[in-house]
């Protein structure tokens, strides 16, 4: 039997603040782990001023001439490169961002041997910059971006600064290297995502509602011992967690120790 612990987000000045006792039972499960795994959202980057999507402060929530959701398809991208990429730039390609304490404290326990693998939905790479090795980037990541011609890479501070749409040096269009709507996943990163899920010991459940799918469905890879899960607002998916807390993810491993 799991014995479920919750709490409602308490707030001072819009500060979370307690959790003493979630914070407690989190570090006896990490303690207990040795195969860690986790999963995240764009939760995972709100405290780096990333927005997400579906928050009231998301980017679907935002007034612009085409929807996100329309933007951000690989139709879209073929038929209109030039709105594609200026939505993307402004909105997606926020390369100041810094990895804040969740980033920090999970390259932290992968470093300390407790960590086996990120399997994130994010695309922004700051897992790898806080000093994450095994990233699996589910959605891909602004950092690779590539000629749809003769496929030479091009970083992501070219793309940026790039005038309109970005090309190569060979005249072709550049892509980036992010599911878009209406494309598969990578099948490698697949195949090694549900091997780590599998394998692990714990499963860390942060900063997502577990809304987008195929994405979602790969936490039911997870046959290990402790299931928990971090995030502001309740997951749109049910999950038997042992350990559930209402809370931002960085407030909350920032307190743990490795």
């Amino acid at each position: 039997m799991y014995t479920l612990i919750t709490r409602a987000e308490r707030m001072y000045d819009g500060v979370p603040f307690g959790y003493d006792q979630e914070v407690q039972k989190l570090q006896e499960i990490i303690d207990d782990s040795q195969n860690i795994v986790f999963f995240g959202g764009a939760g995972v980057s709100t405290e780096s001023n990333i927005p997400d999507f579906r928050s009231a402060d998301g980017l679907y929530h935002q007034k612009y001439k085409y929807s996100p959701e329309q933007v951000v398809s690989h139709s879209f991208f073929m038929q209109y490169p030039d709105a594609f990429y200026e939505f993307y730039k402004e909105k997606m390609m926020l390369l100041d961002a810094k990895p804040n304490p969740a980033h920090l404290k999970l390259a932290e326990l992968e470093r300390a041997g407790k960590l086996l693998a990120i399997v994130t939905q994010n695309i922004d790479g700051l897992h790898q910059a806080a000093g994450s090795k095994t990233v699996y980037e589910l959605h891909g990541s602004i950092h690779r971006n590539y000629c749809m011609n003769c496929h030479k890479f091009y970083d992501a501070k070219y793309v940026k600064n790039s005038e309109e749409i970005p090309k190569c040096e060979c005249g072709g269009t550049l892509k980036p290297d992010v599911v878009l709507y209406e494309e598969g996943l990578d099948s490698a990163v697949i195949q090694g995502a549900v091997r780590a899920i599998s394998s692990a010991d714990t499963l860390i459940i942060g900063g997502t509602s577990l809304v987008v799918y195929p994405a979602a469905g790969f936490i039911d890879y997870f046959q290990g011992k402790h299931l928990v899960v971090i995030n502001k607002s309740d997951t749109a998916k049910i999950v038997r967690a042992e350990l559930s807390i209402n809370a931002p993810i960085g407030e909350i491993l920032g307190r743990i120790h490795s």
